[in-house]
This record gives structure tokens, C-alpha cells and sequence, in this order.
């Protein structure tokens, strides 16, 4: 089964920008990826995804205008391009896979594979 580890995540300052990596162990190029957060005390949130054929992304309204989802399925890689950083930002990062040939979905419950997050934190 796919294994998936995210980087990129560190402390920044409100208005930067920075890049997360997700890096995939197994081929994941035939199933949807997303992107999902989780702030302390809060529920998990969806923030992105992508289809396995790259030709849909859809957003949350928060980070719309802002965040870009991307992959590279040659390097078995998911990126979430983030910018115009806003201390709401703020929470562990999450990478996720969904099912072969899926496609894209904002509920965490369509995700089976997860990796273990990143921390973002965007100070004022």
C-alpha cells in the first residue's frame, strides 16, 4: 500500500509564502490526493485536492486564491503551494490518498491513506 510523509511545514510570518511536500513510498498515480489541516481543539478540515489525472482541483473557500495543489506522479509527489500566509493558516498539515480511480472529494472519510502531518505556524 501507499506509505506518504509531508515536509515543508516551519514558522513564518503573516503574508509569506511556503511550499508542502507530501512524497509517496508506493505509486499513487491513479488515485486522488488532498490536503486537510487540523488546529488545535478543532476538527479536521479540508483544504485541497487534486484527480489522479490533474485535470480537477477544488478548494476550500478559505484558501481559495491562495493555496495551489499540485503533483508530480513521475516523482510520486503532492505539493500545496501556499501563499499570502494568514495566522488562521495555523494547524497540522495533512496528505492524503483516496481510492484508485476515484475522484476528488472534501470529506476526510473518501482519504484511507494518511500520513503523519506537518506543522505550519504563521505568526502575526
Amino acid at each position: 500500500q501507499v506509505q506518504l510523509v509531508e515536509s515543508g511545514g516551519g514558522l513564518v510570518q503573516a503574508g509569506d509564502s511556503l511550499r508542502l511536500s507530501c512524497a509517496a513510498s508506493g505509486r499513487f498515480s491513479t488515485r486522488p490526493m488532498g490536503w486537510f489541516r487540523q488546529a488545535p481543539g478543532k476538527e479536521r478540515e479540508f483544504v485541497a485536492a487534486i484527480s489522479w489525472s490533474s485535470d480537477n482541483a477544488y478548494y476550500a473557500d478559505s484558501v481559495k486564491g491562495r493555496f495551489t495543489i499540485s503533483r508530480d506522479n513521475a516523482k510520486n509527489t503532492v505539493y500545496l503551494q501556499m501563499n499570502r500566509l494568514k495566522p488562521e493558516d495555523t494547524a497540522v498539515y495533512y496528505c492524503a490518498a483516496g481510492g484508485l480511480y476515484r475522484g476528488i472529494d472534501w470529506k476526510p472519510s473518501e482519504y484511507g491513506i494518511w500520513g503523519q502531518g506537518t506543522q505550519l505556524t504563521v505568526s502575526s
